[in-house]
């Protein structure tokens, strides 16, 4: 039904930025929160940015200052922009969005998850 293609990550040096865009796409009716959060192997999965249909944000105490997430609401796309990366940054992100589809007998609202793009930050 939804489709979250994530793009833009790859290897950074420390202090390097890095771009990560996520489409949506499929029977989309409307689309509500979206957001990016990261996992690291034997971690839980965390909130890194949130941005709402109507454009307030909020960060992971430690990207604050260094990301910025933002949305074309008519691309249907997220954006997260990191800058002054650190090795600690090194991560899988995941596109998260909260989507209103339509459906044959009306409308439904779900939870979706891109595939994950690879960020590490290393010299």
């Amino acid at each position: 039904q939804v489709q979250l293609v994530e793009a833009g990550g790859g290897l950074v040096q420390p202090g390097g930025s890095l771009r990560l865009s996520c489409a949506a796409s499929g029977s989309i009716f409307s689309i509500n929160a979206m957001g990016w959060y990261r996992q690291t192997p034997g971690k839980q999965r965390e909130l890194v940015a949130h941005i709402t249909s109507g454009g307030s944000t909020n960060y992971a105490d430690s990207v604050k200052g260094r990301f910025t997430i933002s949305r074309d609401n008519a691309k249907n796309t997220v954006y997260l922009q990191m800058n002054s990366l650190k090795p600690e940054d090194t991560a899988v992100y995941y596109c998260n969005a909260a989507v209103t589809t339509t459906q044959p007998m009306g409308v439904m609202t779900g939870v979706y998850w891109g595939q994950g793009t690879q960020v590490t930050v290393s010299s």
